[in-house]
């Protein structure tokens, strides 16, 4: 794929000079060309360039059209390479494309055939990336897609979204776990110019270290033990577009250093291969840790901070924005509607103990509790009795007298012990060690209708 602002590049490889200068003839005011007059000046080459497309002919001086053609395809699976043949040749050309070309033209070549089977090459070229791209975000759980919120760090935080989204500077987002760090940077690529591109995320985190230099950068067929096909990294699917290093704190040293010339200079080399890949990238940083602490601890390098440090985004934690609770809560209920039903809403009382809970896991740990009880709940208010125990056993509920926190305890837990029977009473009141009586009044006091 071209860079932006760049032309598709075209290698000719012919051993014939009339044939190659009237493919350069035709196709240099459209293309960039490079000319090859044997098989290895063509691997020379290809070795050194970032090529779209090859026209290859069949035969040549030093190696055999299709061998050639296995070798580059071992070199770039995704390079498209048409054939070029005699009409005596038809039958080789039909095996080439058996063996991974696109196509053949035969000469004498027409100048407008030439050019619509390069274009529809390229055309396929660039939809090979779309679609491997599009194959790992499926792989990838998406979460909501809107970020939600009133709370003026928020509304500073979406301020800053709109006006750093115009620009191509590295980003750092920074902020606890569950607060929505990729949310800040699908939401930047959204708003960018490079909105109708990849947008490639590579969690760090999850991906072992002796895997990582593979799977950023790619690798080639025989690079290391395993390595039986040539494959392309996240950089190269990302290209024109945006990748986010989402725990780049787990990064190790030697990998950062690595990371860090690909940010300065905009280029790589395959795993296996010297070939000089250039790359129009935007790069998006996220951690939950603190860099300049591990900076201290030598365990993250100093440059590589600054580098990615040019616009920083610090993410509040939810239990600093808890006025954004209830549409946050409304949020979640709209998106996990069951069925056909409406969706379901939360009584004021149990917004009302929600709001003061701390939320360790902040945003994500709201929305998990709105999907499992839009999903548990058969009614369509959602109660405080409908939450589960170990919610509010772990909240740090400020401000409430004792008598109220023992029977909001109470209530919870005598919700729960209903539940698990299926609210018979009787049995209930046999689990809970009192007389059915007492848990009748204890139901009438606390509210609890079964």
């Amino acid at each position: 794929m071209a860079e932006i602002g760049k032309r598709a590049t075209i290698l000719v490889v012919d051993d014939e000079k009339g044939v190659r200068q009237s493919f350069h003839m035709v196709l240099k005011d459209e293309f960039e060309v490079l000319l090859a007059e044997t098989g290895n000046e063509a691997i020379d080459i290809f070795s050194k360039n970032t090529v779209d497309v090859i026209l290859l002919d069949i035969l040549l001086p030093d190696i055999n059209g299709i061998e050639l053609l296995e070798r580059l395809k071992d070199m770039d699976p995704n390079t498209e390479i048409i054939m070029i043949t005699a009409v005596k040749e038809v039958q080789t050309a039909v095996k080439a494309i058996k063996q991974g070309a696109y196509e053949y033209i035969v000469k004498p070549f027409n100048v407008d055939e030439v050019i619509t089977v390069i274009r529809r090459a390229l055309e396929k070229h660039t939809l090979v990336k779309e679609v491997t791209y599009l194959k790992g975000e499926l792989e990838r759980v998406q979460s909501f897609e809107k970020m939600v919120g009133n709370d003026k760090k928020m509304v500073k935080i979406f301020d800053l979204i709109s006006i750093i989204s115009q620009s191509d500077g590295t980003v750092l987002i920074q902020g606890e776990s569950g607060t929505g760090k990729e949310l800040v940077a699908r939401a930047i690529h959204r708003r960018s110019p490079r909105k109708d591109q990849p947008f490639v995320v590579i969690n760090c985190a999850a991906i072992p270290q002796t895997l990582m230099e593979s799977e950023v950068f790619g690798h080639t067929k025989g690079a290391f033990t395993g390595a039986v096909h040539t494959a392309i990294g996240k950089l190269e699917i990302a290209h024109r577009g945006t990748i986010l290093l989402d725990d780049i704190d787990s990064l190790d040293i030697n990998m950062q250093g690595k990371l860090l010339r690909v940010i300065q200079e905009r280029e790589f080399e395959r795993l296996g291969s010297a070939k000089v890949i250039k790359v129009d990238v935007r790069f998006i940083a996220a951690s939950n840790k603190n860099l300049e602490e591990l900076i201290a601890k030598r365990e993250f390098r100093e440059d590589l901070f600054y580098r990615l440090n040019v616009f920083p985004v610090m993410l509040p934690p939810l239990r600093e924005r808890k006025g954004d609770i209830p549409l946050l809560l409304n949020h979640f209920l709209e998106l996990f509607p069951k069925g056909d039903n409406p969706p379901k809403r939360f009584s004021p009382e149990a917004v009302k103990i929600l709001m003061k809970y701390e939320w360790p896991g902040n945003v994500r740990e709201l929305e998990n509790l709105v999907q499992r009880l839009s999903t548990l709940c058969k009614a369509p208010v959602i109660h405080l009795r409908d939450i589960p125990l170990f919610t509010m056993t772990r909240a740090e509920i400020k401000d409430m007298p004792l008598r109220d926190a023992v029977k909001t305890f109470e209530r919870q837990y005598i919700a729960t012990i209903l539940e698990s029977v299926d609210y018979n009473r009787t049995r209930a009141a046999e689990i809970l060690g009192v007389h059915r009586n007492t848990l009748l009044a204890k139901l009438d006091d606390l509210g609890i209708k079964p």
